[in-house]
């Protein structure tokens, strides 16, 4: 088994998974929950499996990009686990996480076919969204990317094509991309259960990361906001 820690959005996701899919599942969508509750979460469904960490085939995390505070206590949270059991580290590009979480029954409700373009965004500071562009078969066409989005988006893309654009960014879209074949469903919301298969993958293939030196892909630096009031208060 693989346990799946996803924390790149405000959404705090511990899934324990197989190969055949999803064990168990815990998640809050409480905001800033991370830090209280991805730990007590990961030892609820160790507990209910009856297993212990030693036990797993290894530990998979959300490396990015998303929330730089979310992604640095999933990743931490990961590395202590794989270095404490002693079992390997894998680490998922947030974007291909969530486009697993498609099923056929959201591809049927959009009229999404084989042709279809596949965008996972992610809502980042400002105007700004972290996104890439995969096929219906999962192959990356655009990579991650953080720009700001206007009229010209996707302008590239035939009309033909039907583009599905979902994740926490996807709200960003909505008063800009007024084209008829993107569709936008911003209602989706990322979770751990997604990760079994592409983390699955790297098991298979055994691609580990470096306990050592693994590190969140932020994408961008983290930027510090200014304080209203000083120290003293006022």
């Amino acid at each position: 088994m693989i346990i799946c820690l996803e924390t790149s959005t405000p959404v705090c996701s511990v899934a324990l998974c197989d190969c055949n899919g999803m064990v168990a599942l815990k998640e809050s969508s409480e905001d800033k929950s991370h830090a209280s509750r991805l730990t007590v979460f990961i030892e609820e469904l160790l507990s209910g499996a009856g297993i212990r960490a030693k036990d797993l085939e290894a530990v998979a995390v959300s490396k990015g990009p998303g929330s730089y505070t979310g992604l640095r206590i999933g990743v931490s949270t990961a590395k202590g686990i794989a270095y404490a059991a002693s079992i390997p580290l894998i680490g998922i590009e947030t974007t291909i996480s969530m486009f697993h979480g498609i099923g056929e029954d959201l591809k049927k409700e959009y009229g999404l076919d084989d042709n279809s373009l596949f965008v996972p965004m992610l809502d980042a500071r400002r105007m700004e969204v972290y996104y890439s562009i995969l096929t219906s078969e999962g192959k990356t066409v655009k990579e991650i990317a953080a720009e700001i989005i206007d009229e010209r988006s996707f302008n590239d893309i035939p009309d033909s094509v039907r583009i599905l654009i979902f994740g926490n960014g996807a709200f960003k879209c909505r008063q800009v991309l007024k084209k008829d074949n993107i569709v936008l469903a911003d209602g989706f919301r990322i979770s751990a259960a997604f990760m079994y298969k592409p983390a699955f993958k790297s098991l298979r293939e055994r691609h580990f990361e470096d306990i050592a030196y693994f590190e969140p892909f932020y994408l961008k630096d983290f930027i510090t906001s200014r304080p209203k009031k000083n120290i003293l208060g006022r």
